[in-house]
């Protein structure tokens, strides 16, 4: 077990409801086959997935009361300290149809509205965070808050000697890129499309994807994961350059898989893993949520048999394979 105080932070957080049909023809009648409801929203699902490891986690953020009864049963379920903050007013619910060919369509309904006291707030449940934690910051942020919200909680996060795993888009990713040096991140996990956004230009071609990547990296980021789907993920840090790849890929639901991936490398920081061995856990977390409806994992067992099929190779042989 891992020794390091693990944190996940949540601002805005939803109830995933998972619809299950044949098939998705816009314009026309769905009959669903299948629905169920799961607490989530990216923080969640990190320390969800944390929790499953079997280690302790706090998660922060804020929280609609009205509608907080999921939540609080998953957080007591899996013994989750509850650090969030609780609006009046209701989450949001995310609508996920699943068609049996596996293809997700995402139907995201607004939700609470957020100010600047409720950004301080959390930034108070997070200020004995410090030396030595990792913290997990994922998913978009409520209506109210700055497009940098979420880059002030990395940055005073990262000025304590935290390290922090950022996985947000579009322009809270923008602005956490901007930080100062010794308020950056310690590691992102955008996928090829939200980095494209973000640096605002194409990174279809395997050698420009890397580049950024190195230039991350050459800017202070610890680690960039960025995951690319059936082509796995890549690993770019200072000290190794990978490519992680699951011998396959289960079917199913991919709602969480990104974020198991993120759990996987705060997992394999908290223990300190080789980078190949950190790039392998990550995959297996991914690939073993892919096996399980909602924000959950299965046991060490079965993640360990991935992580053991993992394949882990130089990013050269990558580059040299496209």
């Amino acid at each position: 077990m891992p020794a390091a105080d693990l944190h996940t932070v949540a601002l805005n957080p939803a109830i995933d409801l998972t619809v299950g049909l044949a098939t998705l023809t816009p314009g026309e009648v769905a009959r669903a086959r299948s629905a169920r409801h799961d607490p989530g929203g990216k923080g969640v699902n990190v320390a969800s997935c944390l929790a499953d490891w079997g280690v302790p986690v706090t998660i922060h953020g804020l929280l609609g009361a009205e509608n907080e009864t999921r939540f609080k049963a998953l957080f007591a379920a899996k013994g989750i300290a509850d650090a969030m903050i609780r609006l009046p007013q209701s989450t949001r619910t995310n609508i996920k149809l699943l068609e049996d060919g596996g293809r997700t369509t995402d139907v995201n309904l607004p939700g609470f509205s957020a100010s600047a006291r409720d950004l301080a707030a959390v930034q108070q449940s997070l200020a004995t965070v410090g030396a030595g934690a990792l913290v997990t910051i994922s998913g978009s942020q409520p209506q109210g808050l700055e497009d940098d919200a979420s880059a002030r909680l990395v940055a005073a996060l990262a000025r304590r000697g935290a390290r922090v795993v950022l996985d947000v888009s579009g322009a809270p990713l923008r602005a956490a890129l901007a930080l100062a040096p010794d308020a950056l991140p310690h590691a992102i996990k955008p996928n090829r499309h939200e980095l494209e956004a973000c640096l605002r230009r194409d990174l279809s071609a395997r050698g420009d994807l890397v580049a950024a990547a190195r230039d991350l990296v050459a800017r202070g980021i610890g680690l960039v994961a960025v995951s690319l789907g059936t082509e796995g993920a890549i690993f770019v840090s200072r000290g190794a350059e990978l490519q992680a790849m699951p011998v396959a890929l289960s079917h199913g639901s991919t709602v969480g898989a990104g974020d198991a991936m993120v759990a996987g490398i705060v997992a394999g920081l908290a223990e300190d893993l080789a980078p190949a061995a950190l790039a392998a856990r990550a995959t297996a977390f991914a690939v073993g949520k892919l096996r399980n409806a909602g924000p959950h994992l299965p046991d060490r067992t079965e993640i360990r048999a991935l992580e053991s099929a993992v394949v882990v190779r130089p990013l050269t042989e990558w580059l040299a394979a496209g």
